[in-house]
């Protein structure tokens, strides 16, 4: 199993969302975060005080999926979240040891998986 986390664009998670549910990707958390890299930030004027802001809203998309799905997924990412410009985010890939599904105790790929019709 892999994680895969995701930091975009706030405005590119609408795109980026639907794209994944097309390929049967449902499951993710999303959290709002701010960040820094080579974009460097942006000049802001608050009451006639220019300043600049170099924590930068993004969003942070986590996926834990099966080896098979991973590059599919990068795929689909990376082609909905571009805009061409610096800041358009990063992906980082990591191994996964374990997984427990709570309700049931499924463990490993089985707690990640929907379940088959019927086993609701």
């Amino acid at each position: 199993m892999k994680k895969i986390e995701a930091l975009i664009r706030p405005q590119k998670l609408g795109e980026v969302k639907e794209a994944l549910n097309k390929l049967g990707i449902s499951g993710m958390t999303v959290t709002e975060v701010v960040g820094c890299g080579r974009q460097k930030g942006q000049k802001e004027i608050y009451r006639g005080i220019e300043y600049e802001i170099n924590l930068l809203p993004k969003v942070k998309i986590e996926i834990v999926t099966v080896d098979e799905k991973v590059e599919e997924i990068i795929k689909i990412i990376s082609e909905s979240a571009r805009t061409g410009a610096i800041g358009d985010g990063k992906i980082f890939i990591s191994e996964v040891l374990d997984a427990v599904r709570i309700r049931t105790g499924e463990r490993g790929t089985a707690a990640i998986t929907s379940p088959k019709e019927g086993e609701r």
